[in-house]
């Protein structure tokens, strides 16, 4: 069975040996594409012809087979292959499915509703011959469709196996009726939903709050204070969490709470600054500031890749050895040696100017915008956006909050200073902590109190999902506010901000469709003075006697709407109208409109979509 790591390289030489092009077409990308075909259930031969034409110039399909065909040579096989050749087994060959059939008549299942094409396949072959299945499951709870679950698997199974008994589980044991009573309410604008209601004999307990705030560093203050006020009446801080929507939202508490020594743990990844993107990043800016970092030096030679490797590396190494100087003072010297191949010599001389450059800026550029060009210049920035993993536009979200967070700061080495003491503090080893976690990874857990920060138009619902999935993508968006709401056992506070540091400007933002949609009767509003049509600054937040200063009614869109500073769409597109443009995931398209970052495109085989310009490259 092969892992990743080997799926890969059979990936890369597959596509050498088919002259296709892997900067833009990279293995990562294609054998997740591949991943994603068997978790639907197709070979290479069932692949939908408009979805083939999208990748590869039409060559997916053609590429999937070959990387079948070799892994039958090696006699191997990859993770989507155990079910995928077990449905096969089953459909050419009845006599063994009888078999298998007689074996398994009892099947039940759990978490029925993150279940992919495949495993429904297969487990309909088993469940056919004697209909003795029990499937647990919550389609409101169905939250993973970006790899690959299907929540239709749930919604048609009255229709899959006839004669079913549904039995609705509907009563809570976890939450306050007010928070089930709000959850119910805002699930119920769902429409691809089988419908239920959760309630409790349990105490009534508060209303959902609603608290605005001015921007995110008010958000972070707020929760911090707010939690400190738990902790002093007696709660356990392992009893709250805040959930977020996406991990660069973190920063801003990580940073709060350790400057306020508030006990904390990032649960389901590293904490912000320990992330390896934020690493290298700091890197560069450490040498940047201090050119005799060799520590920072050496993480980010070569990164990205300039043709430095590790022999280059060690005769750096060696020389500031034996002359006891800094790496950047060897290397000054090796750069104008014969001591390296030219091709090194070049790109080493080439980084040490760069650095000059950039280290000549540090007076004369205003700190955040130096960090954005050190990382734009350094090639980094584009290293991330050229990655078509899953996780690279997270990379990226991240690198632009680590950029926002300089603005916090009066200078470059300032802020250094602060990161040194972030990653020298454990955040209170051992004992109590606040959790902090996306929503994601928060799924099956429970705590007293959760804050829920961040609902505002394009942060959540997250506007790449609303752009790309549409409907479907707003659903299951709503989805995993309701799984928010319900982590709660005695307190749910949900959280936005009127305004956010976007491009280095201050943006207004609209509260989430989703705080509109709680019930008015569940739900209680604490919005600061002067947040909305107001004369207004950051600073007067500071001013206020409480973490959520005034009681007034729940803020809603007409209300926002009204604002007359409106969400701008940050900086101008590069794209112009006309413009042929090639998205991973929809094809080439024709640029119809733009809009700020984001723009109309008419794709070939996708139809007209909204897709942000970051997502597109020039075809």
């Amino acid at each position: 069975i092969l892992d990743s790591d080997d799926q890969l390289r059979l990936m890369k030489q597959i596509i050498q040996a088919a002259n296709i092009d892997e900067k833009r077409w990279p293995a990562r990308l294609l054998a997740g594409l591949i991943d994603q075909w068997k978790n639907r259930g197709l070979g290479p031969g069932q692949v939908p012809a408009r979805e083939a034409a999208m990748f590869a110039d039409g060559r997916a399909p053609v590429l999937y087979g070959a990387y079948q065909a070799r892994l039958q040579v090696l006699n191997a096989c990859d993770f989507g292959d155990l079910l995928l050749h077990n449905i096969r087994i089953f459909q050419e060959h009845p006599d063994i499915l009888r078999q298998y059939q007689e074996r398994l008549r009892y099947i039940l299942v759990d978490e029925y509703q993150d279940t992919n094409v495949a495993q429904y396949l297969w487990l309909r072959l088993l469940a056919q011959r004697h209909g003795n299945i029990c499937c647990v499951g919550d389609d409101d709870q169905s939250i993973y469709g970006w790899r690959g679950a299907e929540v239709g698997n749930i919604l048609r199974f009255e229709r899959d196996f006839a004669g079913a008994k549904v039995i609705r589980l509907e009563q809570n044991y976890r939450s306050t009726q007010n928070i089930l009573a709000a959850a119910s309410g805002l699930i119920a604008h769902n429409q691809g939903r089988l419908g239920k209601t959760l309630w409790s004999d349990g105490e009534k307990g508060a209303p959902v709050t609603v608290c605005g705030v001015w921007d995110n560093e008010a958000e972070a203050r707020a929760v911090g204070q707010r939690i400190e006020d738990l902790r002093a009446d007696g709660c356990a801080l392992s009893e709250i969490a805040i959930l977020m929507r996406a991990s660069s939202q973190m920063r801003s508490f990580e940073d709060r709470f350790l400057t306020t020594g508030l006990p904390y743990r990032v649960v389901g990844g590293p904490r912000f600054y320990e992330r390896r993107e934020i690493r290298d990043a700091i890197a560069y800016l450490r040498v940047v500031a201090q050119p005799d970092d060799d520590l920072a030096l050496e993480r980010i030679v070569n990164l990205p890749k300039r043709g430095l490797g590790d022999m280059t590396v060690q005769k750096i190494h060696a020389l500031a050895r034996r002359q006891r100087i800094s790496m950047m003072a060897a290397a000054r010297q090796l750069a104008e040696t014969d001591d390296l191949a030219k091709r090194a010599r070049t790109a080493l001389g080439a980084l040490i100017g760069d650095f000059d450059r950039w280290r000549a800026m540090l007076e004369e550029v205003e700190h955040r915008a130096l960090a954005e060009i050190v990382l734009e210049e350094s090639g980094y920035t584009a290293m991330w956006m050229m990655d078509k993993s899953p996780d690279a536009a997270g990379r990226l979200e991240n690198l632009a909050e680590l950029v926002r967070g300089l603005a916090g700061f009066d200078s470059l080495a300032g802020f250094l200073e602060h990161v040194s003491l972030v990653m020298e503090n454990d955040a209170g080893a051992g004992g109590e902590r606040v959790s902090l976690m996306t929503l994601h990874a928060a799924k099956g857990l429970e705590f007293d109190h959760v804050f829920l920060p961040g609902w505002e138009e394009g942060v959540f619902p997250n506007q790449r999902a609303l752009d790309e999935g549409g409907t479907a993508a707003l659903e299951e968006e709503r989805r995993l506010a309701y799984v928010g709401l319900t982590r709660a056992r005695r307190q749910a506070t949900v959280l936005f901000a009127a305004n956010r540091l976007l491009y280095g400007k201050w943006q207004s933002a609209l509260p989430s469709r989703f705080i509109e949609e709680l019930p008015a009767a569940h739900k209680v509003a604490q919005i600061e003075r002067g947040l909305y049509g107001q004369a207004s600054t950051p600073e007067t937040y500071g001013h206020m006697d409480a973490p959520f200063a005034r009681h007034g009614r729940a803020p809603g869109l007409i209300e926002a709407k009204a604002v007359a500073r409106h969400i701008s769409a940050g900086q101008a597109s590069a794209f112009a109208v006309g413009n042929r443009v090639f998205h991973e995931k929809f094809g080439y398209g024709v640029v119809q409109e733009v809009d700020g970052a984001k723009l109309l495109i008419d794709f070939e085989t996708s139809g007209a979509k909204r897709v942000l310009d970051s997502f597109v490259r020039a075809a």
